[in-house]
C-alpha cells in the first residue's frame, strides 16, 4: 500500500478543524470517507445518465439500468453471492435487517424462538422485539464475556433449544470483536435454524465470502467501505428468498396488479426492490468496491491490524489505567474506552477542539453499555486511510485531555 497515494483520494483529509488542527478522523466504524472515484461516479450518473431504471424504453433509461445492474454484479462478485437474484439493494443494514424480521418473520410462529447476541447494534435488536410484538415470537440473548467475547457454551445450550432464527453481528461496533461466524453458522444450521449475519462492519475490513461463511442471510451498508450513503445490500439464499413474502408494496415489485384477481410478485431480486431504487448509488459501489480491490483487501487489513495494535500500546503507555473494552483475541481496527473518571462526551468534545474525530456514546449498542455498567465509552476506529503519524497526533491529544480533565 501507498499510503499517501491513498489519502490523495480523499479530499476531506487535507480539512483543517477549527481554522488550525489538521482532521484526524478516526470515526470510521460510523461512517468512512468517500474517494474521488466515487464522487466523480455519482457526478456521472446524475449529469449523463439519470432517469428512471427498468421502466423506460428510452436511452438514458437504459444507460441508467445498466449502471444499476452493473453494481448489483459487482456487489454479487464482492461477496461471493452465486447470483444476482439474490443481491436485494437496500437502503443500509438496518433496512435489511429489517427486510429480514419482517418478511422472514411472517413465516415464524407464536413461540418460535429468535437468538441473538449481547453485542448487538439496536439495528439487530429492534426489528426482532417488533416481531415478537407482532408475532409472539420469543428472544434469547447470548451473553458477552469480560473480554468482549461471545460466551459459547450459552450459545450451544441455547441451540439445543431448537431457534428458527439466529441473527449475529460479524464485528462488534463497540469491542471490535471478530465473532466465529462460520462455526456458529454451521451450528445453527445443525440445530435446523436460519442463519442471518450483520455485515456492517465486516464488509471493510477483510475479504467476505457469503458461500464459505454459510449464512442463509448477509446485511452491509455502502458507507462504511468508502461508498456513498443511503444504499446497501441484503444477500439471502434463492430457496428463502422465493418463500418470504414481500417487504413492502408499490411499483417495480410487482408481475401484475389487478382489483380482480390480485397481486402477483415480480422475479428476484425485484420482488424486495418497492418503488424507485437509488440507481445513482448502486452504480457508484462499483468505484467503492473498485477502491478496496485496487487497494488490496488483504493489505488493508494488515494496515489496519497494524493501526490497532500500534494504538493500543501507546494509549496505555500514555495512561496506564485507561480502560479498553473490548480485548478479543480476534479484534477488528477500533478501539472503545474511557479514562477513569473522565465523561466520554468530555474527552470527545475536548478532542475535537484538537482536530481528533471520535465517536462517543452508547453507539446503539445501550444493552452491551448496561452489560459492562457503563453509559458509553470514546470509540477511535481506524481506516485504509489512517496513518501511524495521525495515531501518535491523537496519543499527544488523549495526554492533553487527560492532564485537563483529571
Amino acid at each position: 500500500m501507498d499510503i499517501h497515494d491513498i489519502r490523495a483520494q480523499f479530499p476531506i483529509l487535507s480539512e483543517t478543524i477549527h481554522g488550525k488542527h489538521p482532521l484526524v478522523y478516526l470515526d470510521n466504524a460510523a461512517t468512512s470517507q468517500t474517494p474521488k472515484r466515487v464522487v466523480e461516479a455519482i457526478e456521472h450518473a446524475y449529469f449523463t445518465q439519470k432517469a428512471n431504471v427498468h421502466r423506460g424504453v428510452h436511452c438514458l433509461s437504459q444507460k441508467a439500468t445498466a449502471a444499476m445492474e452493473k453494481g448489483r454484479s459487482a456487489v454479487r462478485e464482492f461477496i461471493g453471492a452465486p447470483s444476482e437474484a439474490e443481491v436485494i439493494f437496500t437502503r443500509g443494514t438496518t433496512e435489511a435487517l429489517n427486510l429480514v424480521a419482517a418478511s422472514y418473520g411472517e413465516l415464524l410462529s407464536p413461540g418460535d424462538l429468535v437468538v441473538i447476541t449481547q453485542m448487538e447494534h439496536h439495528s439487530n435488536i429492534v426489528p426482532w422485539q417488533l416481531l415478537r410484538d407482532r408475532r409472539g415470537i420469543r428472544i434469547k440473548v447470548v451473553p458477552v464475556l469480560d473480554d468482549g467475547t461471545l460466551d459459547m457454551d450459552v450459545y450451544r445450550r441455547l441451540l439445543e433449544e431448537s431457534p428458527r432464527l439466529v441473527s449475529v453481528t460479524q464485528i462488534s461496533n463497540v469491542l471490535g470483536t471478530v465473532n466465529p461466524i462460520r462455526e456458529m453458522a454451521a451450528m445453527a444450521h445443525d440445530a435446523g435454524a436460519v442463519f442471518v449475519c450483520d455485515g456492517a462492519q465486516g464488509v471493510a475490513h477483510g475479504p467476505v465470502d457469503v458461500l464459505d461463511l454459510d449464512v442463509d442471510f448477509y446485511a452491509f451498508s455502502a458507507h462504511k467501505m468508502y461508498g456513498p450513503t443511503g444504499i446497501g445490500a441484503l444477500y439471502g439464499k434463492r430457496e428463502l428468498l422465493e418463500k418470504m413474502p414481500p417487504y413492502q408494496g408499490g411499483g417495480e415489485m410487482i408481475g401484475h396488479v389487478s382489483f380482480d384477481h390480485g397481486t402477483t410478485w415480480a422475479d428476484l431480486p425485484y420482488k424486495f426492490e418497492a418503488g424507485t431504487p437509488d440507481f445513482v448509488g448502486a452504480a457508484a459501489i462499483v468505484e467503492a468496491i473498485g477502491f478496496m480491490q485496487s487497494t488490496g483487501i488483504e493489505a488493508m487489513k494488515a494496515h489496519e491490524e497494524d493501526l490497532l495494535n500500534y494504538a493500543t500500546e501507546r494509549m496505555k503507555e500514555a495512561i496506564p489505567d485507561i480502560h479498553i473494552y473490548g480485548t478479543a483475541p480476534h479484534k477488528a481496527s477500533l478501539i472503545s474506552f474511557l479514562i477513569p473518571g473522565v465523561h466520554h462526551y468530555d474527552t470527545g468534545v475536548l478532542l475535537d477542539q484538537l482536530g481528533i474525530a471520535v465517536r462517543t456514546g452508547h453507539h446503539c449498542t445501550q444493552p452491551l453499555m448496561e452489560r459492562f455498567g457503563i453509559e458509553g465509552t470514546v470509540r477511535a476506529s481506524f481506516a485504509a486511510y489512517n496513518t501511524r503519524r495521525e495515531i501518535d497526533a491523537f496519543i499527544s491529544a488523549l495526554i492533553r485531555v487527560n492532564s485537563m480533565l483529571r
